[in-house]
């Protein structure tokens, strides 16, 4: 299983998230480092992944970048989303 957390303490910039899911993730060369391409890399992903939000609310993209991950774990059951209030 493949685990990563984003924390909006540390990250505070889109280049800077995309690059921890890039790295944490392992994604392809081929993702696009946009919120669209994320749901298509985790939607087709088959390793079962844990990621975990911490102050979600601070992470860019904030709400957006939530609802993408709540949406490809909803299509993918390999993909798990917790948020540090315990709210998948």
């Amino acid at each position: 299983m493949t685990e990563l957390i984003l924390d909006g303490l540390t990250l505070k910039s889109r280049e800077e998230l995309h690059d921890a899911l890039t790295q944490g993730l392992r994604l392809p060369s081929y993702f696009g480092r946009n919120l669209d391409a994320l749901f298509d890399c985790l939607t087709e992903r088959r390793e079962e992944t844990r990621l975990c939000l911490r102050n979600a609310e601070r992470l860019p993209c904030g709400r957006k970048l939530l609802q993408v991950l709540r949406d490809a774990a909803a299509e993918n059951p390999s993909l798990h989303i917790e948020t540090e209030d315990g709210q998948g």
